[in-house]
This record gives structure tokens, sequence and C-alpha cells, in this order.
């Protein structure tokens, strides 16, 4: 039986091609929201969902973040690292003199910038829901008006494509995270991601707590910081290390830190992507 994968739709996204790039054999489930990914899982309507969580050029995905941080007990157990090639499209012979307008997800926008700006400098930038939706919006425009989004995107949706690999960086790419009700079992090449917090802000604090790992030799691969939402000035810290979180080393230094902070959360250890072995 087909594994059933929730995905952050509609069909033509990004997401869904992560999706079918980590199992084109899946049953994909189309989600609006990350958080309607995640429950998908949770009431038992997927197997499994996807989501992303952070891009090379834009930085993370803040809503997946805080959505693990304190909303969901699902936990991550695989990853996916999506190259993007972002493509600009219109109506079928359109063209591109008199574009007014450019539709597209905002992360989308955002790493086409410059390629905005330099060739369309009169054109407004409309945010969509998604960069599939950004086609439908862009099909529907009163006025001439193009689309940033995935090839697949113009197929599904009758677009015209004038344009390929428009994004500003040409390295551009998106890691997603599977998540599931347990995190993947040790596989020798494994990253561990976690997020804790403190109560009261004290001199030394975050440099003591990093240090727990600096003195066991674990690489910290990722660390970054999230407002508690709390109050002004409070923080969640999330940290990606080296190594499985059984790994003699690793559980022990997540234990010291357990010592030293008010909260500590394992989002999970997961095989770090290799798309070497994938067709």
């Amino acid at each position: 039986m087909a594994k059933r994968l929730s995905y952050l739709g509609p069909a033509g996204t990004y997401s869904e091609e992560a999706a079918l790039l980590y199992d084109p054999h899946a049953e994909l489930i189309p989600c609006p929201t990350i958080p309607t990914v995640c429950r998908a899982v949770s009431d038992g309507n997927a197997d499994e969902g996807i989501v992303p969580i952070e891009n090379s050029i834009e930085g993370s995905v803040v809503y997946t973040l805080d959505y693990l941080i304190s909303e969901t007990e699902l936990s991550i157990f695989n990853e996916v690292v999506l190259p993007i090639q972002h493509c600009l499209m219109v109506r079928p012979g359109a063209g591109v003199e008199g574009i007014r307008r450019i539709y597209s997800h905002p992360q989308s926008l955002a790493q086409c910038r410059h390629f905005i700006e330099d060739n369309f400098p009169l054109a407004e930038p409309i945010a969509s829901l998604s960069n599939s939706a950004a086609v439908n919006d862009m099909m529907d425009s009163e006025v001439l008006s193009a689309a940033i989004a995935p090839q697949r995107a113009a197929e599904l949706y009758g677009a015209e494509v004038i344009g390929r690999g428009i994004q500003d960086v040409t390295n551009n790419v998106t890691r997603f995270v599977l998540l599931g009700w347990e995190d993947h079992l040790p596989t020798g090449n494994d990253k561990t991601s976690f997020s804790f917090a403190f109560d009261e802000d004290a001199p030394g604090s975050l440099y003591n707590a990093l240090g727990i790992f600096a003195t066991r030799d674990i690489n910290l691969v990722k660390i970054e910081s999230r407002p508690t939402k709390e109050s002004l000035g409070r923080y969640n810290f999330l940290v990606d290390c080296e190594g499985h979180r059984e790994s003699p080393l690793v559980r022990e230094a997540l234990r010291a830190l357990e010592l030293q902070v008010s909260s500590l959360k394992v989002f999970g250890s997961y095989p770090w992507w290799n798309d070497s072995s994938r067709s």
C-alpha cells in the first residue's frame, strides 16, 4: 500500500516537488497550511507530512519552527534538500511586453527581487498564498501579468514559461523535513534537531549551554533563535548538531543541557540528506 504523505499544497508547489522527490510512489495529500500538514498526520489522515524548514537564501521558515516548538509532538525523521529553479510564466502567447503585475509566494518574490527590479521595474510584485496559486492569480488577472512558480505549475495550469532559473542566486535550495510519530533509527550519518530556553537571561548562559557540545567534540551545524512570545527579550534557541540522540555523546550532552535550561525539546534525529541514491 502506498504511503499517505501530506504536503503544503496545492499541486504544483515546491513542496509537492519535494514530496515526489522523497517518495514518487506516495499518495499525496495537499493541505492549505503548515499546521494542517501536521494535523493530517496527528489525526491519522496521513502517514507522514513534509514541510519546508529552511531556504539557503531567505533563511528559516518561521511558521515551521514555531509549530515544532510549541504546537506538535510529531518528530522529524528525515529531510529532503530540493534545488529551487524559479520560472517566469505568462498566459499562452502573452509575451513579456507590458507586464504590470508579477504574482508569487512571498519567499519566491524575495528570491527573485533583483531579477524583477532589473527586468520589470514598473511591475508590481503581488504575494500569493502559494507558487501554484500565483499561476491562477496571474491567469485571472484583469491586467497583463506574470507568475513565478515551478515548471510543474505551468504544466498543470496551462501557462507558458518564458524564463527559467530566474532566481538571484543560482545555488538556491530549500530544505524540507519529514514529520511522523517517531524519529529515524541511527544510520551512522545523522543529525539531531532540538530547541531550548532559559528562565532568566544571565551572562554566560548560552555560552555554557553550547559549551556542553564543544567539550564533547560535537559539531553544531545550525544555531538560531525565535521569540518565546511570552515577553520581549525571551528566546527559544534552535540547534542542529551532528550525531544521533541515541549515540552516547549526544545523549550525554542533551542530559547535561537539560540541567541548565528551563525547557528542552528534541525535534528528532534523522539522516543527512543524500540524493546520490535517488533516481
